[in-house]
């Protein structure tokens, strides 16, 4: 679905159906630890493009909305992390170093950085 920001993202959600009028961040909603969702904070999320450039079906993502000083600088967060291989992932739009060894193609790219 296209979030406020115009990207297409799975985790955002809204109803207008019959004089509803809802809009959620499913991921944001599953973190209790992070503040209330805006409609706003989509547009300095950095899901949608994770999720454009990395399709591998094990990355489990987490977000939070963190604020700056007095409120200002609010912005999106994102933790991944591998659930096949129960590692962090710590660049999202690359993905898993050991998933990425595991494909047929790619090994050779893996044997060259050996070097």
């Amino acid at each position: 679905m296209k979030t406020p920001a115009g990207k297409e993202c799975r985790f955002y959600y809204q109803n207008y159906h019959r004089g509803r009028e809802e809009q959620e961040c499913r991921l944001i909603r599953h973190n209790a630890r992070s503040p209330e969702w805006r409609p706003q904070d989509c547009f300095r999320c950095p899901v949608p493009d994770i999720l454009l450039a990395n399709s591998n079906p094990n990355l489990v993502l987490e977000a939070t909305v963190k604020s700056g000083f007095l409120g200002f600088n609010r912005r999106v967060e994102v933790k991944a992390f591998c659930s096949k291989h129960l590692v962090d992932v710590p660049v999202p739009e690359v993905g898993c170093a050991q998933c990425a060894r595991e494909k047929p193609g790619l090994q050779a790219l893996f044997d060259d950085e050996e070097l």
